[in-house]
C-alpha cells in the first residue's frame, strides 16, 4: 500500500489530519489573530498600547512555553499537551470579543488581557507539535512535507483574510462595523474547534523524551558557547527582536495614518499571504535538496530592505508590491529556519530546545516591540544633520528606518558564520534566485492535489 506522507499507516494518517488542522488554524489566524490590532485601533488604542499588545503576550508566551516544557516532564503526553492548549485557546475567543464590547472603558487593557491568554494558550502548544512532528515527518521529505502544509496554510489564511476584511468593510459602510469584528471572530473560534478535532488524530510515536534534563557540571558553559544550536538561535532572535521594532506597526500606519479602509488593509496584508502560498513549494524543494544555509543567508539579506522601501510613497499598488516581496522572503527565511532546527536538535531533546528557542525569541519580540512603541511616541517628524535636514510626514516611518538598519547589523554579525548542518548539492547566491523567483505554484497546487487523489483511488485497486 502506498502513502503519501510516510509508509507507516498511523504516522500518515496523523500527517494527513496535520494539514487538515493546519488549514483550519490558518482560517483562524486569517480571520482573527490577523485582525486583533484593527479591533484594538478600532477602540481608540494609542501607538504605546499596540505596542504592549504586540510584546507583553510574547513575554508571557515565553513562560507558557516553559510550563509546557516542564509539565510534559510530569507525565503529560505531548498530544495531551497540544489537545490542552488548542481547547483554551479556541474557548478565549468568546471572552476576547464580547468583553471590550460589554465594558467599553477597559476595552484596549481587555482586548490587551485575553490576546496575553490566547497566545500563551497557543504557545504550550508550540514546543510539543515541533517536537512531535520532527519524530513524524521523514527526513528526506520533510523540506517538501512542511512547503506543502505550509502552502494551504497560507491559502487558507489568504481566503479567511480576504473574506474577514470584506465583512468588516460590509459592516462598516452600515455603521455596524462592531458587529463586523464579532462575526469574524466567531469564524475563528469556529475554525480553532475544527483544527481541535484534527489534533485529535495525531499518532506518537514511543519515543524516549528528555525534558528539562540540562546538566549544569563545570563543562555546561563551554559547551553551550559552542553549541551550534545556540549560535543560529541567538542570531533568530536577534533577528525578531528587531523586526519586532517595526512589524506589530505597519497596522497602525495604514489604518491610523493612511487611512486606509478595512478592504485596502486586507488587499496589503493578503498580498504577503498570497506571494508566500506562491512561493513555499519551491522554497521546499531548495531546502530538500541544497539545505537551509543559503536560503537563510540570501533572504536574511534581504530582510533589512523591506521597511525602507515603506518610506518612499503611500500608494495601495506601491505597498502591495512590498508585501509581496516581502511574504517571498519571509516564506523562505521561515521555513528555512524550522527546518534548521529539525536538523541541529536530536529527537529526543527537540520539546526542551524547541522551548527554550522560543522563549529566547519571545522575550526578544517583547523588547522590540516595547522598544518600537516608544519610538513611535518619541520620535520627532524632523531630524538635523549638519546642514542636511531629513523629515518625514509620520513618526511610524522614523520606526522602520531603525528597524531596517538594526535588522542590517543583525545579519551581517550572524549570516556569514552560518553553516549547513547536513550534506546537501552546492548551489550559488544566483542559481538560488533564479529558482526562488522562477515558478508556478498554481500548476504545482494542482499536482499535488490530483497527484495525491490519484495515490489514493491506486491504493484502493485490488
Amino acid at each position: 500500500m502506498r502513502h503519501r506522507f510516510a509508509k507507516d499507516q498511523n504516522t500518515d494518517k496523523a500527517l494527513r489530519h496535520s494539514v487538515r488542522d493546519g488549514v483550519a488554524y490558518s482560517v483562524m489566524a486569517g480571520a482573527g489573530e490577523t485582525y486583533f490590532s484593527a479591533f484594538a485601533l478600532f477602540f481608540k488604542a494609542n501607538t504605546a498600547q499596540i505596542g504592549l499588545l504586540a510584546s507583553l503576550p510574547s513575554l508571557i508566551s515565553s513562560l507558557a512555553q516553559l510550563f509546557s516544557a516542564w509539565i510534559s516532564r510530569k507525565g503529560l503526553s505531548r498530544r495531551q499537551i497540544i489537545l490542552t492548549g488548542a481547547v483554551l485557546q479556541a474557548t478565549i475567543l468568546l471572552p476576547l470579543m464580547l468583553l471590550p464590547i460589554l465594558f467599553q472603558n477597559m476595552a484596549v487593557p481587555l482586548i490587551i488581557l485575553f490576546v496575553i491568554i490566547f497566545h500563551a494558550a497557543g504557545s504550550m502548544v508550540v514546543p510539543q507539535w515541533s517536537s512531535l512532528m520532527g519524530d513524524l515527518v521523514p527526513e528526506r521529505r520533510r523540506g517538501r512535507y512542511f512547503a506543502l502544509r505550509n502552502r494551504f496554510t497560507s491559502i487558507s489564511t489568504f481566503i479567511a483574510l480576504v473574506v474577514g476584511g470584506v465583512i468588516l468593510h460590509v459592516f462598516e459602510n452600515e455603521e455596524l462595523t462592531i458587529y463586523g469584528f464579532v462575526t469574524i471572530f466567531t469564524i475563528a473560534a469556529i475554525a480553532r474547534c475544527i483544527s481541535v478535532y484534527h489534533l485529535t488524530f495525531l499518532f506518537e510515536p514511543k519515543k524516549e523524551s528528555h525534558t528539562l534534563d540540562i546538566q549544569f557540571n563545570q563543562h555546561w558553559w563551554r559547551r553551550l558557547t559552542h553549541s551550534k544550536f545556540v549560535q543560529f538561535s541567538l542570531f533568530f532572535a536577534c533577528m525578531q527582536t528587531v523586526v519586532a521594532i517595526a512589524s506589530p506597526f505597519f497596522a497602525v500606519y495604514m489604518l491610523r495614518d493612511l487611512q486606509f479602509t478595512y478592504i485596502e488593509f486586507m488587499l496589503t496584508s493578503a498580498a504577503t499571504i498570497l506571494m508566500q502560498f506562491l512561493a513555499l513549494n519551491t522554497w521546499g524543494r531548495i531546502s530538500d535538496i541544497f539545505g537551509n544555509r543559503l536560503i537563510l543567508f540570501v533572504t536574511g539579506f534581504v530582510i533589512p530592505l523591506i521597511p525602507t522601501l515603506w518610506l518612499f510613497s503611500h500608494n495601495l499598488f506601491y505597498l502591495c508590491t512590498i508585501q509581496m516581496l516581502s511574504g517571498l522572503v519571509w516564506a523562505g527565511f521561515n521555513l528555512s529556519a524550522n527546518n534548521f532546527l529539525y536538523d541541529l536538535i536530536s529527537a529526543p531533546r527537540r520539546a526542551t530546545f524547541m522551548a527554550f528557542h522560543n522563549v529566547a525569541t519571545n522575550i526578544g519580540v517583547f523588547c522590540g516591540a516595547l522598544l518600537g512603541g516608544y519610538l513611535g511616541t518619541v520620535l520627532p517628524k524632523t531630524i538635523s544633520l549638519g546642514d542636511t535636514t531629513y523629515s518625514w510626514e509620520y513618526a511610524l516611518l522614523g520606526v522602520f528606518a531603525i528597524s531596517s538598519i538594526a535588522r542590517l547589523i543583525v545579519a551581517l554579525i550572524f549570516l556569514p558564520r552560518l553553516r549547513e548542518v547536513r550534506v546537501v548539492r552546492p548551489m550559488t547566491v544566483t542559481e538560488l534566485i533564479f529558482r526562488a523567483t522562477r515558478f508556478n505554484a498554481l500548476s504545482g497546487l494542482i499536482y499535488d492535489i490530483i497527484g495525491g487523489s490519484r495515490k489514493q483511488s491506486d491504493t484502493k485497486k485490488p
